[in-house]
């Protein structure tokens, strides 16, 4: 008989389920079971938080102060303050702390010879510096000259700021006192999908509060102001050595939230790393000198770079994030079962066997009416239904037949309902013979037969 047109396109595959007493898979089974449990209650609940929506990108806002005094010899004693080593004066996420310099000072527009520190301006003759060029790494233009800089050396006269930059540099950090600094940083977050926001400032009445306090990870964690030199030593560093040339610190200010817990819990976490071990920039001063004339000062500044960084998330229960936790770990049970069903039908001994028991194809032919069996039945053997339903129904029910008949003619009307099926068997009385389930071996629609020896 052909197939339908659709192929195999339009077929319906059902589960079929087999107990089988196999007890190496059985204990993979359990534990791949167990290891889906650990999951979803130990990563997925316990530790990701998966019954939260979370808000990972707050808007936040950063403020800081420095305050502090420092004394330096040089270039003639000078008291600074923080207005004088702090960068930019107000600070945000960017904060420059000068701790070491070189000054040169009263410097004017001429001509003076260049440093012999620069390669470019080193000369035996005035034919090495030609006129108009500047001088590469150097301090301005060549004027065409040759002039002995000292006893060893001769450079290129220039025409820029005179005398050239000091580059001595001292051996100790001339602002060392910086170190006893104070940093106030005041960090706001605010998370917009829950609407909740936070500032790292402890909420006192108390006017003296943080000229006072300093911040301690344990003893103080809520006082927002840091001493330069703890956090220094907190990225791993030492003051002095940082201060002589300085460097780059990163300040990390997290924000990790559980908005099913009080408020009063969601503090931050401050952490710092070293990010470079060298940083300086020039700056100036300007003022006209006695002649009217534009002199300046000019400061090579070394000092600690603070780039501060915040990040922050929220969360807070929700059963959308529930239902797909829940439901992306149930899955992993029915990996387990698909894991098992794999060793079982590939890898195992009796995967033959297995293959049989689990894939069976359903035949499923055109339905015959009790009435229309039983004229069958008398074809070939005298006999009467002992059990009925209506007409047009499944045929079913039990028949009392008379042995001494072959089954043969009722094999040859209807072979595809009986041609899987063994001869009847006598039941433990000897008195009934009982015919196999036929719908779960060939699909046909009776469903027990019983045939009972005629008197």
């Amino acid at each position: 008989m052909p197939g339908p047109p659709c192929g195999s396109l339009l077929d319906y595959k059902t589960a079929k389920f087999s107990l089988t007493r196999n007890r190496r898979v059985g204990l993979l089974h359990r534990l791949l079971q167990l290891s889906a449990l650990g999951y979803l209650l130990g990563w997925v609940l316990l530790l990701r938080k998966g019954y939260q929506e979370r808000d990972t990108a707050p808007r936040v806002a950063v403020v800081t102060k420095v305050k502090g005094a420092a004394v330096a010899e040089a270039a003639g004693r000078r008291l600074w303050d923080a207005a004088d080593l702090t960068w930019p004066p107000q600070g945000e996420n960017v904060l420059f702390l000068v701790t070491h310099f070189i000054a040169t000072v009263q410097q004017a527009q001429g001509t003076c010879p260049e440093s012999p520190s620069v390669l470019d301006g080193m000369c035996t003759e005035d034919a090495d510096c030609p006129m108009g060029n500047p001088v590469v790494h150097g301090n301005g233009i060549k004027t065409g000259k040759c002039l002995m800089f000292n006893a060893t050396h001769s450079t290129c006269e220039i025409y820029g700021w005179c005398p050239v930059e000091n580059s001595t540099l001292p051996r100790k950090p001339l602002l060392a006192e910086a170190e006893n600094f104070t940093l106030f940083i005041k960090n706001t977050v605010h998370f917009t999908k829950f609407n909740f926001s936070k500032c790292n400032t402890l909420q006192t009445s108390d006017p003296t509060y943080f000229k006072s306090c300093t911040y301690d990870p344990v003893f103080n964690p809520s006082c927002p102001v840091f001493r330069v030199r703890d956090m220094v030593e907190a990225a791993g560093q030492n003051f002095g050595d940082l201060a002589l040339l300085g460097g780059s610190i990163r300040v990390l200010i997290e924000w990790n939230c559980d908005l099913d817990h009080p408020a009063i819990q969601c503090q931050p976490q401050y952490s710092f790393s070293l990010q470079d071990m060298r940083y300086n920039f020039r700056t100036a001063s300007y003022y006209w000198g006695s002649q009217r004339q534009l002199h300046r000062n000019l400061l090579k500044l070394y000092g600690i770079r603070f780039d501060l960084s915040v990040h922050g998330q929220a969360g807070k229960f929700s059963i959308v994030p529930t239902a797909v936790s829940c439901g992306t770990s149930i899955a992993f049970f029915g990996a387990a079962t698909m894991v098992c069903d794999l060793v079982l039908l590939y890898l195992d001994a009796k995967a033959d066997l297995y293959w049989k028991e689990k894939f069976e194809e359903v035949h499923v032919l055109s339905m015959i009416t009790l009435w229309e069996f039983t004229a069958l039945v008398n074809q070939g053997v005298t006999g009467r239904p002992l059990q009925t339903r209506r007409a047009g129904s499944p045929a079913s029910g039990h028949f009392q037949l008379c042995l001494a008949k072959s089954l043969e003619p009722l094999r040859a009307e209807i072979p595809h309902l009986l041609v899987n099926c063994p001869e009847a068997a006598p039941s433990n009385e000897g008195e009934t013979f009982l015919m196999p389930d036929l719908e779960s071996r060939v699909g046909c629609v009776v469903n027990l037969v019983a045939w009972n020896q005629a008197e």
